[in-house]
């Protein structure tokens, strides 16, 4: 089968390789855009002011726990305590 002068771009070895090449531009540009969920995510650094939020938060919790066995509070009143530590933690050392 040969192609005559008159036939249509698309019949033609030329517009075959254009789409080739348009699809795969479509798929790198795929994997671009998603290329978060096929490389590994490199773990970040504790910064000092997320460790000291951390040290903070677990000193408190220590202590509540600590009250919750002794049975001097309730879970209610340690629920209460912690959302107040937090808060406090968050205020003296804000995690970024």
């Amino acid at each position: 089968m040969t192609t005559s002068s008159s036939g249509s771009f698309l019949d033609r070895p030329a517009a075959r390789l254009l789409a080739l090449g348009v699809a795969a531009a479509s798929l790198a540009l795929a994997l671009y855009i998603n290329r978060a969920d096929f490389l590994p995510v490199a773990e970040e650094a504790a910064s000092p002011q997320d460790t000291a939020y951390q040290a903070c938060i677990d000193e408190r919790y220590e202590g509540i726990d600590q009250m919750i066995s002794d049975g001097v509070v309730n879970e209610t009143q340690a629920t209460l305590f912690k959302s107040r530590a937090e808060a406090l933690c968050r205020a003296t050392n804000p995690p970024q």
